[in-house]
């Protein structure tokens, strides 16, 4: 699957985008049809400690799934995110697979 990886107002580090990378290709085995990833990171610039944003866009054939997230840290974000997407990638598996 190919990921996209966004940083906004900031400039992210190698082992963060391997994280994301290794996390959303986990994600495959759950629906295999998965086009791409787009990955968007953000600091706000609030005193609250939950400051970081993970928004991940996935497009599989026919559909797009949206999921915001917002943590402590980016890796819990992308992994609440991905939980998430877990949940709707079975789903949607569910609807598509043939009735018997």
């Amino acid at each position: 699957m190919k990921v996209n990886v966004h940083a906004v107002n900031f400039n992210v580090d190698g082992k963060l985008v391997d994280f994301v990378q290794d996390r959303m290709d986990k994600l495959e085995k759950y629906y295999d049809k998965v086009v791409s990833s787009n990955v968007y990171l953000k600091v706000e610039k609030t005193s609250d400690k939950e400051n970081k944003i993970v928004e991940v866009k996935m497009n599989v054939p026919g559909d797009d799934f949206m999921v915001k997230k917002q943590c402590k840290t980016f890796e819990e974000g992308i992994e609440l995110s991905a939980e998430s997407l877990e949940r709707l990638l079975v789903k949607r598996k569910e609807k598509m697979s043939p009735h018997i």
